[in-house]
């Protein structure tokens, strides 16, 4: 099992870090209790291999903790093999951010935001000392953050999660589309009596498909144009996209569809799922 700690300073990007930690697989905690650390350990091992990679956010959100148990973070990072990243970013940046969000500081018992940011450094400095990366985020957007994050504890070469589903207009459309493909104005292998109780699943339903000139073209140029636009997605730090494709019923045209796009897709390395909403209707 992998076992990452996050700390670092409030303002640094520890909020992004772990949802893009999320994104990529990880079982994330936040404001962790550095009291829980050895027995939340002990119930790790009762799910067997069903999470391989933990993340746990420890900060100055619990300071009282987090000064009497610090013994325990170093034992952590010796027994488990935890890797402790550190998120750390100039006062510039920090007192930016903190305008920004018109968020209090989590320390209070100061009168400036400056000062607390002080304050914070000088706690959290032997954790800083221990950590095994270090990574300043001062000059990252959020985008980049994900990006970083996704690139260095991702799968890598996996990618983007790209997400195909088939529907039928006539059911409404689906709510969590990123985007949405119309196939109507192809042949309806439905008005085909011996192909009307088939689905775009079954090979005859394909081969219909695959006879009619404009099926091929427009596939031909949809692959262009998805292989034009993923990497922009990527590149803007987007962890998946829903592509739907309807027809009428959702469960010839769109189905075939969505089957042999996601078969180009996965030929070329992508991280691919297909549901297909309509197709038992």
């Amino acid at each position: 099992m992998k076992m990452l700690i996050l700390s670092g300073m409030s303002g640094s990007g520890k909020t992004t870090f772990l949802r893009a930690l999320e994104d990529t697989g990880f079982f994330c905690v936040d404001n962790f209790p550095l009291i829980l650390i050895e027995k939340f350990s002990e119930l790790l091992q009762l799910t067997g291999d069903r999470i391989t990679k933990v993340a746990l956010v420890v900060d100055i959100r619990e300071k009282e903790f987090f000064e009497e148990w610090k013994h325990l973070l170093i034992e952590a990072k010796q027994e488990h093999d935890a890797e402790i990243v550190f998120l750390e970013s100039s006062d510039e940046a920090i007192l930016t951010r903190f305008r920004e969000t018109r968020r209090s500081h989590p320390i209070p018992d100061t009168s400036t935001v400056k000062e607390a940011v002080k304050e914070e450094r000088r706690l959290l400095g032997w954790i800083k000392e221990i950590a095994d990366r270090i990574i300043d985020t001062s000059q990252f957007t959020p985008h980049e953050l994900r990006r970083f994050v996704r690139n260095t504890f991702g799968d890598e070469g996996r990618g983007m999660k790209i997400n195909l589903m088939s529907f039928g207009f006539a059911n409404g459309l689906p709510i969590e589309a990123d985007m949405v493909l119309d196939v109507r104005f192809l042949p309806n292998p439905y008005f085909v009596d011996e192909l009307r109780e088939k689905t775009g699943l079954s090979d005859e339903i394909k081969n219909y498909m695959h006879s009619n000139g404009e099926y091929k073209k427009y596939l031909e140029v949809l692959l262009c144009f998805l292989g034009y636009l993923i990497p922009l997605y990527e590149k803007e730090g987007k962890s998946y996209l829903t592509i739907s494709i309807g027809c009428t019923g959702g469960k010839h045209r769109s189905v075939a569809i969505v089957d042999e796009l996601a078969d180009h897709l996965v030929t070329g390395g992508r991280n691919v799922s297909t549901i297909h909403r309509d197709v038992d209707r």
